[in-house]
């Protein structure tokens, strides 16, 4: 039989596993979603199977780290393996609930961090190397954003014309025993091409996604031998799964929708460049947020597209006008404005990510790993586990 505390372990690390699929579904999936491309409930399904196949190769780096390194492997007694996945669970359902998507790795961290320094076992050294990739990684994703939209993005989209028409991408013929699928009555060739692109895209995302977050449910239960590494793989990627198809709704609202209205080839950018940047860190045992990469991913497009009117200098002295979707839309080849001129629509008009949601996503970020650090440090000081 298992004995209580092991099961209260599982338990909360199914907890965990739940609210880091409801949190990291809508990071992912949450462009394609908003853009109408795919069903939430087919952003579940996809969600869970690529979050599989990347904590089953890169993530088991992400395990190691955060199961022995951070701290040693000693310190995580399995009441201390229990108490550090509550809190974990407890900071991203508070940020889940209020339908924000949020730094689920940060979150972990923290906790373990918190532990750590109660029992003066911390290994500053390897806190101090994921801490400085916490910092340099949203400013690489800003600025490789940031350069694609100022002087790359105007060209792909006239070139690529990733249109969205409307009406349905597919239709199927049901005359026959099996249904064939045939293009919509609005779709071209060159649209299902882009959406595929897209959709593989976030699949990718998905893939980054289990490779960097599988190891916040169970690290600590994987470190103190409670369970195999992949067993460990399987029962956090089968909770992550559960909140996809559940919680996971709210956050898809949030990024698909509240956050920005992205065209086809601006989810393409970010979704992109944000897993490349997560994939990389997980191989190297980094555990890194996919939700700061791809929100900086966003400003930074928005910030490069909105710049082509002036100069760079002028830019970074803080002369810059609105981002807008307008900025994003599509150019032909002749009609590429050059740098410093303005574009066929201007760039005044709807903005292109929302003040106020980019602020209480940020907020987020900052609260959840804070409140899971302060609580695992106030408890494992006056209580040693």
């Amino acid at each position: 039989m298992i004995e209580p505390l092991l099961f209260l372990g599982l338990f909360v690390a199914v907890f965990v596993g739940f609210n880091i699929g409801g949190s990291s579904t809508g990071v992912a999936f949450g462009p394609a979603v908003g853009s109408g491309l795919v069903s939430k409930l087919g952003a579940a399904a996809l969600m869970t199977g690529f979050a599989l196949f990347g904590a089953w190769t890169a993530g088991r780096e992400v395990i190691e780290t955060m199961g022995g390194q951070i701290v040693p492997q000693s310190q995580f007694s399995l009441a201390a393996s229990v108490a550090v996945l509550f809190f974990v669970g407890l900071a991203l359902l508070i940020s889940n609930t209020f339908g924000v998507p949020a730094s689920t790795s940060m979150t972990a961290v923290g906790a373990i961090a918190g532990l750590g320094i109660a029992s003066g076992t911390l290994n500053e050294a390897v806190m101090l190397e994921i801490v400085s990739w916490w910092i340099v990684a949203p400013v690489i994703a800003f600025w490789v954003c940031a350069v694609i939209g100022r002087y790359v993005y105007p060209y792909l989209d006239a070139k690529l014309k990733l249109d969205r028409s409307p009406g349905p991408i597919l239709l199927f013929d049901n005359g026959g025993a099996v249904p064939r699928p045939q293009l919509g009555p609005n779709t071209t060739l060159r649209e299902l091409g882009s959406v595929a692109l897209v959709v593989l895209i976030a699949c990718y995302m998905a893939y980054s996604a289990g490779a960097s977050n599988a190891a916040n449910a169970v690290a600590p239960l994987v470190g103190n031998g409670a369970l195999s590494i992949d067993n460990g793989i399987f029962l956090a990627v089968g909770a992550i799964g559960v909140g996809a198809f559940t919680i996971a709704r709210r956050t898809l609202d949030t990024v698909g929708n509240d956050l920005t209205e992205l065209p086809i080839l601006a989810a393409l950018v970010v979704e992109t460049v944000s897993a490349s940047l997560i994939t990389m860190l997980s191989y190297l045992g980094i555990p890194a947020s996919l939700a700061v990469s791809a929100t900086m991913c966003i400003v930074g497009l928005g910030w490069g597209r909105a710049t082509r009117t002036v100069t760079f200098g002028e830019a970074l002295g803080g002369d810059t006008p609105e981002f807008s979707v307008d900025a994003l839309t599509t150019e032909t080849a002749e009609e590429v404005p050059a740098m410093g001129e303005e574009s066929s629509g201007d760039l005044a008009g709807t903005d292109l990510f929302d003040p106020g949601t980019t602020g209480r996503v940020i907020f987020f970020w900052i609260l959840t790993p804070s409140l899971s650090a302060a609580a695992s440090y106030v408890l494992f000081a006056a209580v040693p586990l």
